[in-house]
């Protein structure tokens, strides 16, 4: 028993390194990103919307910001899945978008992406 508790306490630990270092990874891809948009205390809308609180959020529903009606009109609520198809080729999944972002084709990157951006709360909070 001594030998499986000890592998269980191993893994548990290594996957918590591995949650903090994927979002440290997301956060240096979100530097793409922050060009057009902010995250966090105090986000404001640039060129495109903030990005607080993007889990769950319609798309198209930021306050203050003048979407394409491509985008209003897509029906999209933005969910891990959602996410990762669009920053994967925007105008793919939302045709005639005004985003101009190319979009990222590496998995590992939309995957640390996604993490970074859905542990912020709509206010800006963790």
């Amino acid at each position: 028993m001594k030998y499986i508790v000890t592998a269980t306490v191993v893994v548990i630990a290594s996957a918590g390194a591995a949650c903090a270092q994927d979002l440290a990874a997301g956060e240096t891809s979100f530097k793409k990103c922050i060009i057009c948009h902010e995250i966090g205390p105090g986000a404001k809308t640039k060129v495109g919307p903030e990005r607080n609180g993007l889990d769950g959020r319609k798309a198209g529903s930021v306050p203050g910001y003048s979407y394409s009606s491509a985008n209003k009109n897509s029906g999209l609520t933005w969910n891990e899945q959602t996410f990762k198809e669009y920053i994967k080729d925007p105008r793919a999944k939302i045709p005639h978008t005004i985003m101009t972002f190319t979009g990222i084709t590496n998995e590992t990157e939309r995957n640390n992406l996604w993490a970074y951006l859905k542990q912020f709360k709509a206010d800006g909070s963790k």
